[in-house]
């Protein structure tokens, strides 16, 4: 018998699970970043690279996936991850303390740290996605990648404003305190949220499932997976167009200083502009892509294909605002390029809900999986990249100006190309409601993602 539709209730708990992954992973990638580089006056390549690894082993999520389709029940990978996550967010700390004594032996528990983030972020964030896929109904679809999508980003927020005001006055005893304090409390938090909410039916949800020699062949999971159009298109969408969303993240706030000359604090004000277009990017999205938005408003096909020409063209903006200068209404551009993100976010998450049951039975986790590696491959090399191309432009043309808004005009290339392929991905959705009455087959959710 197929378990009942997740209710409200249902997905803000499994939203609280993604808050309490949230809540370990901001101190890891920000909070023992700035650590590194500012207490201990280490080389930002340092927690970079930490951070890039972090990424790296999250190629692991097909395999983490299919494991949690193979056992048929996802709340244990869940809590599993989470209890690694955990793990890994302590020693992470513990080595950032190491750090100031001996440089090796930090860095070597640091790459066993930062391992252990990656597989606790693979196992739970791949099987709670694949949980809400099998479990949330189309007409709650955008509402739900909303809510999950929201309530992680509020567990970066408070607990990197709360975290902040226990770590003052600073001291090595006092970050292991604080970073142990958390990971038990996101821990506490995880378990109460998944209480029961999975249910025992879970397990014969599905009537056809392949027979156990074939469920346990990874590799040829995996194929059959990759074999399937949809699939294929999707995890190259998702990598194109996460390419494009996370390339500007680390250029914005020094393009407004170059080329606009932004103070350190003004640039951070107009990072909150940003961040708050991005909010109102998801609401819009969840709202019109329920019930309310009616047939053509709930397609998350339509707010993806839209989100990424709306990137496309918030990013175009930034670049004329680069060549035009100080005259330009960068503030109007940056948040405009929030909403656009925000909108684009939203949806893209909603299409994975629509797209992860499609195919074949029970392989929804490795299905996510293999666009969760592809999500973490682009914000690894996103990053990167875009701080590679800002110096190498930077070296051929004299203006800062130009050189950003050569940049700027990569990624907005970049989006309209996500944008064509959005066109191709999930036809047979296309005219699909979001009020749809629910089916059998439910959708999935990715976060971030994060990350």
């Amino acid at each position: 018998m197929m378990p009942a539709p997740l209710g409200w209730v249902g997905i803000v708990r499994l939203g609280l699970v993604q808050t309490a992954l949230g809540a370990i992973v901001v101190l890891a990638t920000s909070t023992l970043n700035r650590v590194m580089v500012v207490e201990l006056a280490l080389p930002a390549t340092l927690p970079g690279l930490l951070v890039g690894w972090h990424y790296a082993i999250q190629l692991l999520r097909p395999r983490l996936g299919h494991g949690s389709d193979v056992g048929g029940r996802r709340t244990p990978w869940i809590l599993g991850g989470m209890v690694v996550l955990a793990l890994g967010g302590v020693l992470a700390a513990l080595a950032t303390v190491w750090l100031a004594s001996n440089r090796v032996g930090g860095i070597l528990l640091g790459l066993v740290a930062f391992s252990l983030i990656g597989l606790g972020v693979g196992a739970a964030g791949t099987s709670l996605l694949a949980l809400l896929a099998k479990r949330v109904a189309p007409a709650r679809r955008a509402a739900a990648a909303t809510i999950v999508w929201l309530m992680m980003i509020a567990g970066f927020a408070v607990t990197a404003t709360v975290a902040g005001q226990l770590l003052d006055p600073y001291s090595p005893s006092r970050l292991v305190a604080v970073v142990a304090a958390v990971a038990g409390l996101a821990l506490v938090v995880a378990l109460l949220a998944l209480y029961r909410v999975e249910g025992h039916a879970a397990v014969s949800a599905a009537p056809a499932l392949p027979q156990p020699a074939e469920r346990g062949r990874f590799r040829q999971a995996l194929a059959q997976v990759w074999a399937e159009p949809e699939a294929r298109r999707f995890a190259i969408f998702v990598f194109i167009s996460m390419l494009a969303y996370s390339a500007q993240d680390l250029i914005l706030e020094p393009f407004a200083g170059a080329a606009f000359g932004y103070t350190p604090g003004q640039s951070t004000k107009l990072a909150g502009l940003q961040h708050g277009g991005v909010f109102l990017g998801m609401l819009l999205v969840g709202l019109a892509g329920s019930a309310i938005g009616g047939p053509r408003l709930g397609s998350m096909r339509f707010w993806t294909i839209t989100g990424c020409l709306a990137s496309a063209a918030a990013l175009a903006s930034l670049a004329l605002a680069g060549l035009v200068g100080p005259a330009w209404p960068l503030q109007s551009s940056v948040f405009a390029l929030g909403v656009a993100n925000g909108a684009y976010a939203v949806a893209a998450i909603g299409s994975m809900m629509g797209l992860a049951g499609a195919g074949r039975a029970e392989q929804e986790g490795i299905r996510l999986g293999l666009w969760g590696a592809a999500q973490a491959i682009a914000f690894g090399l996103g990053g990167l990249a875009g701080t590679i191309a800002a110096d190498l432009a930077r070296h051929v043309l004299a203006a800062p100006g130009s050189a950003y808004a050569l940049v700027f005009a990569a990624e907005a290339a970049l989006f309209l190309l996500s944008a064509g392929l959005a066109v191709r991905v999930g036809r047979g959705l296309a005219g699909q409601p979001a009020a749809r009455p629910p089916q059998p087959a439910f959708g999935k959710l990715a976060a971030r993602v994060t990350s």
